[in-house]
């Protein structure tokens, strides 16, 4: 039985939200899967994926083969990774303590640079919220000068009616 991993689509219109899964590829795409691998919310920035990965490695050592999606998905949160270093220390050319060092290292340099983006994003929303409000500043400042020059008009033409009533 041919085993992918793959996206299994759930959500509402415009608002997709997938199960990553392991099923066989005859099935069709929101059917009957073999085990829930995680999650991946792409609405939100950055996207939120949530993974077992080890469970993801067990289904590629038995020969499961990630659409090409789930293989961004994957790589993204390390599990090809992972899969290949255990490779290498079936083949004794690493140690599991060198491979688990090594994943280590890796995980935690993803999540220094996933870390840096999300301090940019917040970063840069902060900058449009200051430019907003200058801009609503900007703006208000112009309608009290703007209400000030009518009230200075029209106190200017009450003296004038004044004025020109007491003449008569």
């Amino acid at each position: 039985m041919p085993v992918k991993i793959r996206l299994q689509r759930h959500g509402k219109k415009g608002k997709p939200f997938y199960w990553i899964v392991a099923a066989d590829a005859r099935s069709k795409r929101d059917g009957r899967f073999l085990e829930k691998l995680g999650t991946y919310n792409p609405t939100v920035n950055p996207a939120m994926i949530d993974l077992d990965v080890d469970g993801a490695v067990k289904w590629l050592q038995n020969g499961a083969q990630p659409t090409d999606t789930a293989r961004a998905i994957l790589s993204y949160k390390g599990a090809l990774l992972k899969n290949h270093l255990a490779g290498g220390v079936k083949k004794g050319a690493l140690t599991e303590e060198q491979a688990a060092e090594k994943y280590q290292a890796w995980i935690s340099e993803k999540e220094g640079a996933v870390g840096a983006k999300k301090d940019a994003l917040v970063k840069a929303e902060e900058a449009a919220k200051a430019k907003a409000l200058e801009a609503e500043k900007e703006v208000n400042a112009k309608r009290e000068e703007a209400a000030k020059a009518a009230l200075a008009a029209s106190e200017a033409e009450e003296v004038t009616e004044e004025a020109s009533n007491e003449e008569e």
